[in-house]
């Protein structure tokens, strides 16, 4: 049994870059509103000034943000990564069609309808246009999407091309070729540096962070007590779930308790799959899933996320003496 002051790890997903204390101090500030939530306000002083373990906000963003301008990325995309990106909008849109039916908000389904007619004709165009006219196709999908309340309030400022070149840090860290597979690695090694694998570690994992979380503690040599995956993607089928090495998907065998949060209204997640598609550990480890529902048009944040009791109360556990 590990021993020594626990270590709590947050793994951020796709994005611009990132302020590392900012962050680190967002997200345990939306902990702390959680423990609050579970009726454990005696924590959160322990939690915010460091008693009760050492946080780390693992930033990794410089990474995918080192070719300029955000459309840049999404300009310079090859056949494979449009190819990847077509199938992450349709799991997108798939999600958002079962949330917003005819019955429920028409004028909603009728802009899904029409993404998703975008989308087609951008995929079935595939053999006679370019890479940069499929990529054209797929951000029009975006911005189409971009009419939706929760999508446009999600997004800010960002227009298509913005959104996509998010989107595509999926596909880029998933990339196995030959040129391509660095990426990955240093990824995982900004995830990892620095820490003891002879302390207790729980770690706290968010959208693709939970992809890179999940492939990082298949490398990992200590023991994790808990690790929480918010709004992740892992079972998104093929997209993401096919991708990921080791495979066939299975706990990592150092995890003790794998909790999996997701909300009814996060396009990206893929529903309660993630349970019933990867595998347990050698140990008999496997995910359990519960939804938390949250407040607000868009719940895609791990701020929304860590603000829920249910979330909150199982880390404050794993770290308390």
């Amino acid at each position: 049994m590990a021993a020594g002051k626990p270590q709590l790890l947050f793994v951020h997903g796709i994005g611009g870059l990132r302020d590392t204390a900012t962050d680190r101090r967002r997200w345990l500030e939306a902990l702390a509103a959680g423990a609050r939530d579970a009726g454990m306000a005696d924590a959160i002083s322990g939690l915010t000034q460091g008693w009760l373990a050492d946080v780390t906000f693992a930033n990794y963003s410089s990474l995918f943000n080192l070719r300029g301008a955000q459309g840049d990325a999404v300009r310079e995309l090859d056949a494979a990564e449009v190819t990847f990106l077509a199938g992450l909008l349709e799991a997108m849109l798939e999600e958002l069609a079962e949330q917003c039916s005819a019955e429920r908000s028409p004028q909603d389904a009728r802009v899904i309808a029409d993404a998703r007619f975008q989308l087609d004709a951008a995929v079935l165009g595939r053999q006679s246009q370019g890479v940069g006219e499929i990529g054209r196709g797929l951000v029009g999908v975006t911005t189409t999407m971009l009419r939706l309340p929760g999508v446009r309030q999600a997004a800010q400022w960002m227009n298509g091309w913005a959104i996509l070149s998010q989107l595509s840090q999926v596909g880029r860290y998933l990339d196995r070729r030959v040129r391509k597979v660095e990426l990955g690695a240093a990824v995982r090694s900004r995830v990892l540096e620095d820490l003891d694998p002879a302390r207790p570690l729980v770690v706290i994992s968010h959208s693709l962070g939970t992809v890179v979380a999940y492939e990082a503690l298949h490398e990992y040599g200590g023991g994790v007590p808990v690790w929480i995956t918010l709004g992740s993607p892992l079972a998104l089928g093929a997209v993401v779930l096919d991708r990921l090495v080791p495979r066939p998907a299975s706990c990592p065998p150092n995890v003790a308790q794998w909790l999996n949060f997701w909300d009814r209204d996060d396009v990206v997640v893929g529903r309660p799959h993630l349970a019933n598609w990867i595998g347990p550990s050698k140990n008999g480890v496997k995910a359990v899933t519960e939804r938390v529902d949250s407040r607000g048009l868009w719940t895609h944040t791990a701020t929304k996320y860590l603000a829920h009791g249910a979330v909150a109360r199982p880390v404050i556990e794993a770290l308390k003496p």
